[in-house]
């Protein structure tokens, strides 16, 4: 199982609607901008953190969200500290630990198909601008639930290009991660077109039911 996979269950933050959830991380990220202050953003991560056993979510599974990114926010504290302090770093790993935490949960109690129903109702007025929502709502979701995907890809590659010795190359860690993400698109991309996705439709059907790509 990779990170933020979605985790059935019957908690309280499973039956919230996927639309209030989604608002909620949208909401979270522009506060988070908006009030750039350590101690906001310390608020912010602990409620998060407390949600996850609220969604009965193991704290082995909250963990996991962060090990993808751990290298990355100890680079951009060390870059924050040297450029400008060591508050402003703290306040950088801290505010994208919050906004990483939130949308796993999101994605760890929300169904894909059911982000891209509420998106699409969300998105309806893109109608006037002869725009699909539906496109756009598969976007959009199918985005929320593969950046943790692609981060999990990413460690494993490092990992195993670690025993090999080649750590250090950006270029041996990068062209297999690029190849696997596009492997994984071709997947994505033959699992709807074998549901018969038609885009022209108001949401992925087959046969009328929708699409679950979970």
């Amino acid at each position: 199982m990779t990170v933020s996979d979605y985790q059935p269950g019957d908690s309280a933050i499973h039956r919230l609607p996927p639309g209030i959830k989604i608002l909620a991380l949208a909401a979270l990220g522009t506060l988070l901008f908006i009030f750039p202050r350590l101690e906001f953003a310390v608020a912010a991560l602990f409620a998060i953190v407390v949600l996850y056993p609220l969604a009965h979510i193991p704290v082995r599974t909250l963990l996991l969200q962060l090990k993808p990114l751990l290298w990355l926010l100890l680079l951009l504290f060390a870059v924050q500290w040297w450029m400008v302090s060591w508050q402003s770093g703290l306040l950088v790993i801290v505010r994208l630990a919050a906004l990483m935490l939130m949308a796993a949960l999101v994605t760890l109690t929300t169904r894909t198909s059911a982000m891209i129903e509420a998106l699409e109702k969300g998105l309806f007025w893109l109608r006037y601008m002869r725009i699909n929502p539906a496109k756009i709502s598969l976007a959009l979701a199918l985005a929320l639930r593969f950046i943790p995907v692609l981060a999990a890809i990413t460690l494993e590659v490092r990992e195993a290009q670690k025993a090999r010795g080649l750590d250090n190359s950006m270029i041996a860690v990068a062209v297999p991660v690029m190849v696997r993400t596009l492997k994984m698109a071709d997947d994505i991309a033959a699992a709807l077109e074998a549901r018969a996705y038609d885009p022209q439709l108001s949401s992925p059907r087959k046969n009328g039911e929708k699409i679950h790509v979970d």
